[in-house]
């Protein structure tokens, strides 16, 4: 199955009020930018059945932001996606508001719990799509351990 940058159940919005239009789309009621979409089906490739929101806000790492020491090697998958970003960001031409990872929407296929960065997408996009995939990979094979969901991060991840 191909998943495109330019996939129907998207919409245009405005970010933050400069009217440059994102993709994004309405994931149970919420807007998302279509990158994060995108890296939920990801996920759902290599873990059919998984709802790929169960990551969010999971350890330290997991979800917007990050810090402090990893809990678990679920976590460390999460930061080292979150790194993944921060490195995708030096790729030549991503340096633009509309080039960063979060928004990035890029072309790949889902065939037997398998993901592929389509050699189509740009640099900027094939960086971004590495990175997605590389984690939901990792997610795959990684124990998820619900005592780390909603954790405080407060409390277990200051650095």
């Amino acid at each position: 199955m191909l998943f495109s940058a330019t996939d129907h159940f998207c919409i245009l919005f405005p970010l933050l009020s400069i009217y440059l239009p994102l993709p994004a789309c309405v994931v149970n009621g919420a807007l998302l930018p279509k990158a994060v979409w995108q890296f939920g089906n990801m996920i759902s490739c290599f873990q059919p059945g998984v709802n790929p929101l169960r990551y969010n806000e999971y350890g330290c790492w997991c979800g917007i932001g990050g810090s402090g020491t990893p809990v678990d090697d679920l976590d460390r998958c999460c930061k080292v996606h979150d790194n993944c970003y921060e490195e995708s960001r030096k790729t030549p031409g991503c340096t633009d508001i509309a080039d960063l990872p979060y928004v990035i929407s890029y072309d790949y296929t889902c065939s037997s719990n398998k993901v592929t960065c389509s050699g189509a997408n740009d640099k900027c996009q094939a960086a971004v799509c590495e990175c997605d995939r590389v984690a939901a990979e990792c997610f795959a094979r990684t124990e998820y351990n619900p005592e780390y969901k909603n954790l405080d991060t407060k409390v277990h991840c200051s650095n």
